[in-house]
C-alpha cells in the first residue's frame, strides 16, 4: 500500500493530528539524501530510491528543494523492494545526527538538560519529516521513550519493521550526540514479531531486545534527565524555540483546509467564529468541513486550540496587555482558564511566558 493511496481518517487520521499532511512539502530533503547515500553501497542506484516520488536526485541534493513524509516513505518503500535489510536502516539511523535538523536539531543539542531535551523533541518533532511520533514518560527507574505508529495504515509491514527500526537507531544517535557517547539504553522494546533479527538489533542498539509488545519503547536510566548536555545553553535555545514555533505556525498555515481554517480564525475577532461560520465562509457544510479536517489528521477544536495558543503567546510576550484582556481577546471566558491552557501548552506559568520574551 502506498502513502499515496490512503487518505487520513479515523482513528489514525486522530491520531496524526498536528502533524503536516502525506503530501505538505515543507521538509529539508536531508533524511532522501542520506537514504541514497546509505544504500549506495547495495548498488541502489538514486533514480530507484527516487522512482514515484517525483523528485530528481538533483534536487535532492539542493537544501532549498522542499519535500513531504509521503515522498520518505515512497523512498523507504523503493530501497526495501530494491533488497535494502533491516540493517540499513540502522545504517540510516546512525548517520541522521541532529547536525542535520536544522534548527531542531540545532536546539536540541543546547537543551539546558535532558529532560527538557526529551520535552522539546516530542513538541516540536513535526520538524523533523517525522515518520513515528515520539512520547516519553518516566516510569520507575526508566525515562521511556515510545514510538508510535501513526503512519502504519499507509505501508507495507516491511516497510513498518524497517522504519522502526530506524526511528530506534536515530534516537539512539540524538541521545549519544546530546549526551555523550556512555549513555546507552537499558532495552529495546518492538511492536513487532521476533524475526531472526534479535542478534542485529542488540548489537545496533547496544542492549537486549524483546518482541510482540504491545508498543515500541527504548528505556534509559531516569538518571539521564538530570544530566547537563555538553553544549547546553538556556539563552540560545530560548532563542531557538522561538524560531521552532515560528516554524511550526508556518507549516500549519500552509497546510491544506486545515491552513485555510488556521487563517480565517487568526482574523476572527475575540475568537469567536464558530464552526458553522466557518464552513460557511469557506462555502461548505458543517459536516463536510468536519470530515474534511479528519482527512488531514486534524478537527476544528484542535485548530481553535492552536489559534489561542499562537495569539496568547504574542498577545504576553509582545504587549503589556492584561491576563484579563488577552484571555478575553484570545477566546477564553476568564484568567484562570488562560493560566490552566498557558500551563498545558507550554509548562511554564505565564510570568515564566512573559520573562522569556
Amino acid at each position: 500500500m502506498s502513502p499515496g493511496d490512503v487518505q487520513a481518517g479515523g482513528v489514525s487520521g486522530r491520531s496524526r493530528a498536528g502533524f503536516p499532511s502525506l503530501n505538505q512539502r515543507i521538509f529539508a530533503p536531508f533524511k532522501l539524501a542520506t537514504v541514497i547515500d546509505a544504500v549506495a553501497s547495495r548498488g541502489i542506484v538514486p533514480e530507484r530510491v527516487l522512482d514515484r516520488t517525483g523528485l530528481t536526485p538533483a534536487e535532492v541534493r539542493d537544501p532549498h528543494t522542499l519535500t513531504s513524509i509521503g515522498q520518505y516513505l515512497v523512498a523507504c518503500e523503493n530501497i526495501v523492494a530494491a533488497g535494502a535489510e533491516f540493517s540499513d536502516a540502522f545504517v540510516i539511523g546512525s548517520r541522521l545526527h541532529l547536525s542535520a535538523y536544522g534548527m531542531y536539531g540545532y536546539a536540541l543539542m543546547c537543551s539546558p538538560t535532558m529532560r527538557e531535551f526529551f520535552d522539546f523533541a516530542v513538541r516540536y518533532q513535526p520538524l523533523a519529516t517525522p515518520t513515528v511520533k515520539l512520547g516519553w514518560r518516566t516510569e520507575g527507574a526508566f525515562a521511556i521513550w515510545r514510538f508510535e505508529e501513526i503512519y502504519r495504515d499507509v505501508m507495507s509491514n516491511e516497510v513498518r519493521t524497517f522504519l522502526v527500526r530506524q526511528q530506534m537507531k536515530m534516537t539512539f544517535t540524538h541521545i549519544r550526540d546530546t549526551a555523550g557517547a556512555d549513555n546507552l539504553p537499558i532495552r529495546a522494546i518492538f511492536a513487532l514479531p521476533e524475526d531472526g533479527q534479535a542478534r542485529a538489533d542488540e548489537d545496533a542498539l547496544s542492549c537486549p531486545c524483546s518482541y510482540g509488545q504491545e508498543s515500541n519503547e527504548l528505556h534509559y536510566p531516569v538518571g539521564i534527565l538530570d544530566q547537563t548536555p555538553e553544549l547546553g545553553n538556556r539563552l540560545t535555545r530560548t532563542m531557538l524555540e522561538e524560531t521552532c514555533e515560528r516554524l511550526i505556525g508556518q507549516s500549519r498555515i500552509a497546510s491544506g483546509l486545515s491552513g485555510e481554517v488556521y487563517q480565517l480564525l487568526l482574523l476572527a475577532p475575540n475568537q469567536s467564529a464558530s464552526m458553522t461560520s466557518i464552513a460557511g465562509q469557506l462555502g461548505l457544510q458543517e459536516r463536510t468541513l468536519r470530515r474534511r479536517l479528519a482527512s488531514e489528521g486534524t478537527s476544528y477544536g484542535e485548530i481553535v486550540d492552536d489559534v489561542r495558543r499562537k495569539l496568547a503567546i504574542e498577545y504576553l510576550q509582545t504587549t503589556r496587555m492584561s491576563v484579563d484582556d488577552v484571555a478575553w481577546k484570545v477566546g477564553f471566558s476568564d484568567s484562570a482558564n488562560l493560566r490552566r491552557a498557558v500551563r498545558r501548552w507550554t509548562g511554564k506559568t505565564i510570568n515564566e511566558v512573559r520573562m522569556a520574551k
